[in-house]
């Protein structure tokens, strides 16, 4: 294993031995560092890395809200899982669309992905399903006390 990779980070703590690994093998980062988080882990040892930015727009004197996604390789020694936020950089071309490698993990399963909250336990969420329920059984109760009284 490396002693540094040129970024300020932990190393991981398994070994992988993969030969596409910044830590354990021979690839080694250059170019752009960036924190993101995985969006989709799907792929073997290929993991889809999301983060976001604000751009200005002259014309209407405001900021929009835009997305990069870049293909990253996910080493075994790292195994980040969708939702994870982690640190990723540049390195050589690993095939047509990844350049680049996770470096690191910096938070486990605790980041939006489409609107659900991963850090909240099963039982927490059929808790607020239940809520949500109630309140639409109790809005349409109310909606029909209203049109009985005219």
């Amino acid at each position: 294993m490396k002693k540094s990779i040129g970024v300020n980070l932990q190393p991981p703590k398994d070994d992988c031995g993969s030969g596409s690994c910044a830590w354990h093998g021979t690839l080694s980062v250059r170019g752009r560092v960036f924190r993101g988080v995985v969006r989709s882990a799907k792929s073997h040892n290929t993991a889809i890395i999301e983060w976001g930015y604000h751009r200005y727009v002259p014309k209407y004197e405001r900021y929009e809200r835009r997305n990069t996604r870049v293909t990253a390789h996910n080493p075994d020694c790292i195994k980040a899982k969708e939702g994870d936020a982690v640190v990723v950089g540049e390195c050589k071309p690993l095939s047509k669309t990844k350049h680049f490698v996770i470096l690191a993990k910096v938070g486990e399963g605790m980041f939006e992905i489409k609107g659900e909250d991963l850090a909240d336990k099963p039982e927490e969420k059929e808790e607020k399903r239940g809520a949500k329920a109630e309140k639409e059984e109790a809005s349409e109760e109310m909606k029909e006390e209203k049109k009985n009284e005219e």
